[in-house]
């Protein structure tokens, strides 16, 4: 005999309640949750202790668990723990309070949490633990990069990188754009700049060579020369050419030897693809996105990037409203080239001297954003040999359709263009460029069949980092920073 099956009852709003309370209760909830309870409310909290500071007949503990700006004050009662564990828990440790929520005496924190029963789950010495109460300078963190992320500001950073690519993700999926994975590996240079690092599975103590004394690939995994990709662009591109509106978001190399403060090794970049659009689509698309992920990253981040605004740079919150709230200036390459070059015939000086055809310098660029226009600015049309093979020839014959956004305080914070749809033109410029057209293959077949007008974007979301928080340095926004000499962690 068969049993019929009876259908699954839903669970009432009681049930729910218990279940809620039970896994609170057993595996605890996040700091920034038990901040927002009501005095009263039975909690378990878990995290790292920053400080611990003991006063007559009781122990302050200041718990973090990284979901929150402000720290969890823990008060626990003399008597409450035997000795041995009231010694285990020092700076570093990681504990688990069950407790009641109750009103903080104290500034800054609206509640605090009660002990009533504690377990430690691994205790460090405080002695050899690196992370003080005192202030550490960048340097040292840097060093120390695999418990950093335990600091005030790193904390702080990491949880503005969260909200950031989150906003990012959301405006493109909000927008029609689909996201697309573009490969790590490839075996084209999309900027033509030459600085990619190599893949290989050749013994480099026996590489072999061909009858002409070159390196032989044949034997090589992929049996040609691969690299780590500088760029996505091209692959975003095949799918735009079938999905309209598409965007990467993924880790980037470029093997530049420059130990800067704004130079890495491997970045992550964003790129939105545009079909059927024109350099001045991507322009208002640009300016729309960047007003867009910084308004929801002011509003969910607010009180770490008041953080920022107190400790690192006064002037964060205020620049960054300036963008959201401003429309952006659009201001042809030659025109912002006549601007400087009347600045310097005024008494402004250059470290990198400007005439048509140079590239714009960061000073050049912080010049017109932040003394010019008073806002972000967007640089179009700019002389052919300085930009890529792949933008679109301008009718002049002497500019592409090219973009950058400016933005005060750090100049380019995107670079884009219309790409070259045209097969003949986009053949010439390849050739122009000393490239191999072969190995672009692929990439013209998508101009000859069904081509469109196209055009996108890029932005490092470590650039985008250093703008959010007012960070000085790209290596302190990015959790492994890989630079020339130095890939720890």
């Amino acid at each position: 005999m068969v049993c019929p099956t009876i259908p699954a009852r839903p669970p009432t709003k009681l049930t729910l309640f218990l279940e809620r309370l039970v896994h609170l209760i057993t595996n605890g909830e996040y700091i920034k949750d038990i901040l927002a309870r009501e005095p009263g409310a039975k909690v378990a909290a878990r995290g790292w202790v920053k400080t611990r500071r003991d006063g007559k007949g009781v122990h302050f503990v200041q718990l973090q668990d990284g979901s929150s700006a402000i720290d969890l004050q823990v008060v626990i009662l003399a008597g409450l723990l035997p000795e041995a564990v009231l010694a285990a828990v020092t700076t570093g440790s990681s504990l688990r309070v069950e407790g009641e929520v109750v009103a903080s005496p104290g500034p800054g924190q609206p509640v605090e949490l009660r002990a009533e029963a504690i377990e430690v789950y691994g205790a460090a010495d405080p002695s050899t633990y690196p992370l003080q109460k005192k202030g550490h300078t960048m340097e040292f963190l840097r060093e120390i990069g695999h418990l950093r992320s335990r600091s005030n500001t790193f904390s702080a950073v990491f949880r503005v990188r969260n909200a950031l690519s989150f906003a990012i993700h959301r405006f493109f999926q909000d927008n029609g754009f689909v996201y697309v994975q573009t490969p790590l590996i490839t075996t084209l240079d999309c900027e033509g700049a030459g600085q990619m690092f190599q893949v290989t599975t050749l013994d480099l103590a026996a590489t072999p060579k061909t009858p002409e004394g070159r390196p032989d690939f044949s034997g090589d995994f992929f049996a040609k020369p691969a690299y780590l990709t500088v760029s996505g662009q091209l692959e975003a591109e095949m799918f735009a050419s079938a999905f309209a509106n598409v965007y990467t978001f993924g880790p980037t190399f470029r093997a530049e030897n420059s130990n800067t403060p704004r130079h890495l090794a491997e970045f992550w970049m964003i790129e939105p693809e545009m079909a059927f659009a024109d350099l001045d689509d991507n322009r208002r698309l640009a300016e729309r996105f960047l007003k867009a992920v910084l308004a929801e990253v002011m509003d969910r981040c607010r009180a770490d990037l008041e953080f920022f605004n107190k400790r690192v740079d006064n002037t964060l919150l205020a620049t960054l409203a300036n963008v959201v709230e401003n429309d952006f200036v659009h201001l042809p390459y030659a025109e912002a080239v006549r601007i400087l070059e009347d600045a310097a015939a005024k008494g402004k000086t250059w470290e990198f001297p400007v005439s048509w055809g140079t590239d714009l310098q960061s000073e050049h660029e912080r010049h017109l954003t932040e003394e010019v226009f008073r806002k972000p600015v967007v640089v179009t049309d700019y002389p052919t040999q300085i930009k890529a093979f792949y933008m679109r020839l301008n009718d002049d014959g002497r500019t592409v359709a090219a973009m950058d956004v400016l933005v005060p305080r750090i100049g380019e914070i995107i670079g884009g263009s219309q790409r070259e749809e045209r097969l003949d033109v986009l053949r010439q410029r390849i050739a122009g460029q000393g490239l191999k057209e072969e190995d672009y293959a692929w990439y013209l077949d998508l101009r000859r069949f069904g081509s469109v007008p196209h055009a996108g974007f890029g932005l490092g979301l470590e650039r985008m980092m250093m703008y959010l928080t007012g960070m000085k340095n790209i290596r302190d926004v990015i959790p492994c920073p890989r630079t020339p000499g130095s890939a720890a962690f």
